[in-house]
């Protein structure tokens, strides 16, 4: 009983790497459930620091996990979006508030650009504040070479970050005017909360109808925003939570289940990036409409 409270204690700090690294909550989830199965067979002499032991496990499976998924990263039909997680379970993620934007769309985009030890390293000192000692001996390499991977990962997520960000005020108040704009259709409302430059990325994963390709720029945006707003199904409502730590929208068919999950990123005060996940195979973590509001409001 006591290895199983031992691994309790630890679950949500191995789920948190583990969604990090691989942005989907099944794959972390099986993951840390991997993790708990061959901790069932490690004998304790081996085990001088449950915690550390742990974290190996899970980052050590997740580069092997991220290796394994190349090709399928490669293959996937248009642009890939992380598993959202909303609400309470983002709160749980993050853990901490000044670790919430690590959980945004955006960023955990950014780490696809990294291999898969350079990740595991960025995330183990940057996000989880781990000693160069610890992360040398969770992903097995030297103390040196861990701090120029960690240098370099540093560099790169640095070099695409946008310069400018939103604050959570601005974010609340960018969401309900696409919102308000959106679903009257008013295109003039919904351009002006639209940045020159912005971003639509459409997650369809080949599974259900969606854009290809990035769409880029705000008349193209909001044309395919429109038209995407003309073929609604019936009975569709939309119910604004946090998406990823930040302020969202999810869809919702006429029967409950959910359609899509949007979240936006913001910068001097408009929407600069607008992140769509309709792929049905990420949305199984999203609860149905009447789940989602009874949660909300228990009474």
């Amino acid at each position: 009983m006591r290895r199983v409270e031992v691994f309790d204690r630890n679950g949500p700090l191995l789920f948190s790497i583990a969604y990090r690294m691989t942005g989907s909550v099944m794959e972390a989830e099986d993951t840390v459930q991997e993790a708990f199965l061959r901790w069932q067979r490690t004998s304790e002499d081996e085990v001088r620091s449950p915690s550390a032991h742990l974290s190996k496990a899970v980052t050590r499976l997740c580069i092997d996990g991220l290796r394994s998924a190349t090709v399928r990263r490669e293959q996937y039909v248009g642009p890939w979006l992380p598993e959202p997680v909303l609400g309470e379970q983002a709160q749980e993620i993050g853990a901490r508030a000044e670790l919430e934007d690590t959980l945004s769309m955006a960023f955990l985009v950014l780490l696809e650009s990294l291999s898969p030890v350079e990740r595991a390293v960025f995330l183990l000192r940057e996000v989880f504040d781990y000693e160069y000692a610890e992360i040398a001996s969770l992903v097995g390499k030297s103390e040196a070479n861990c701090r120029q991977i960690s240098r370099r990962a540093r560099q790169s997520v640095a070099a695409r970050r946008p310069r400018f960000e939103s604050s959570p005020e601005q974010e609340e108040r960018l969401i309900d005017g696409f919102l308000q704009a959106s679903l009257s259709g008013d295109m003039e409302a919904l351009l002006e909360l639209l940045s020159d430059d912005v971003t639509l990325y459409s997650d369809g994963g080949g599974k259900t109808r969606a854009a290809l390709r990035p769409i880029y720029g705000a008349d193209y945006v909001a044309r395919f925003l429109a038209g995407t707003l003309r073929n609604i199904p019936p009975g569709f409502a939309v119910r604004q939570t946090r998406v990823n730590g930040r302020p969202g929208l999810v869809g919702y068919f006429g029967n409950g289940s959910p359609h899509s999950v949007v979240s936006v990123e913001g910068a001097e005060g408009s929407i600069r990036a607008i992140r769509l996940v309709v792929n049905p195979e990420k949305l199984g973590n999203v609860p149905p409409l009447e789940s989602a509001e009874s949660e909300e409001d228990p009474g």
